[in-house]
């Protein structure tokens, strides 16, 4: 009885599966060619002020990316995040307008969980009703906008309406660094740690990657798939109390088509639009490329209108290189399987 090797040809690993591992440094590398070309074009650019408006731009920003990683990581998509962040914005400045006294964690505290129960209805939906992601979320928005309009009777909470106390919970400074820039800081620490090191995380993980195998693992997908809506719920409630506070005014069309800003920070930071896979530090080089993108292209004095062309290639480019190193990937890994 012989037997006989697998005489098959193990081919390379192809080029864009290499950068794939390495996709975070290009990334990185791209940020600073940018950061250093507008410092060439105007000197203003690596002062302390402006970077600290950079990373201040882009902290709700990059704690609702978060939440959306989350969301694409297991396949969905949430378009209402922006309406639940205006409804739990005015909601918390309307609490704090006609009770001063209230303590502004307080305020904080409620605009998260109002925007944790936008969250839960738009997951039971999903995954209860089985309704489409986008369909369901796209419905929500409008429930959820037109809420905002009628808790506030189509008027705005101004900066006068609100107490210092709660304004300066997203102005003040600890140790010179601004507040918000800390919680972002502290939100990334505590997702790096979720998604890598926990039960939960990896299984959210299994579940985009291939639904008919954690099924079948045990993995109870729907309860997973509500709770990423929960949390992006959540996120938007309190990034909502933080808007409202930095810009001391909450209005009805408040972050109005801000979840295409959370979405383009997921896809330049890696995560799959498929699902299955994407990096915290991918997302957070994605949300500082975006934050790079938007403080830089005016201070070159670029037009509006290429600022939003250049925007949308890089995002596209982003897009098609994502699609084409899962492919090459998938391709080499399949090449790898054992017989």
């Amino acid at each position: 009885m012989s037997t006989h090797a697998d005489t098959r040809v193990i081919p390379k690993e192809g080029l864009l599966a290499k950068f794939g591992k390495f996709r975070e440094i290009g990334l990185l590398v791209f940020i600073l060619v940018i950061m250093i070309f507008t410092q060439w074009k105007n000197p203003n650019f690596f002062t302390f002020e402006n970077l600290d408006d950079l990373l201040a731009n882009a902290s709700i920003l990059g704690i609702l990316a978060l939440g959306m990683m989350l969301v694409i990581i297991i396949r969905g998509i949430d378009l209402s995040i922006g309406a639940s962040l205006a409804l739990s914005g005015m909601i918390a400045a309307l609490t704090v307008s006609n009770f001063p006294e209230t303590p502004p964690l307080l305020a904080l505290l409620i605009g998260t969980l109002v925007g944790l129960a936008c969250g839960s209805v738009v997951g039971v939906v999903v995954a209860v009703l089985g309704v489409l992601p986008i369909i369901a979320s796209l419905g929500m928005m409008y429930v959820f906008r037109g809420l905002t309009y009628i808790v506030s009777g189509r008027r705005w909470v101004s900066a006068y309406q609100m107490p210092d106390a709660f304004k300066d919970m997203a102005t003040g400074r600890f140790l010179g660094i601004r507040h918000y820039i800390i919680i972002a800081a502290v939100f990334y620490l505590l997702f790096y740690y979720f998604t890598n090191h926990t039960r939960t995380g990896r299984r959210i993980y299994a579940v985009g990657s291939n639904p008919e195998s954690a099924a079948i693992s045990g993995i109870h997908a729907k309860r997973l798939t509500w709770l990423t809506y929960a949390i992006m719920g959540g996120l938007s409630g309190f990034c909502g109390v933080l808007w409202v506070a930095k810009f001391a005014s909450a209005q009805g069309d408040t972050a109005s088509g801000y979840e295409m800003n959370v979405i383009a920070a997921c896809v330049l930071g890696g995560v799959s639009i498929v699902g299955g896979s994407g990096k915290v530090g991918g997302v957070l080089l994605g949300t500082l490329l975006l934050g790079t993108l938007n403080n830089a292209l005016p201070m070159i004095n670029m037009s509006v209108f290429w600022q939003n062309a250049i925007q949308g290639a890089i995002i596209l480019v982003a897009i098609l290189v994502n699609t084409l190193v899962k492919r090459n990937v998938d391709r080499s890994n399949l090449a790898r399987r054992p017989i």
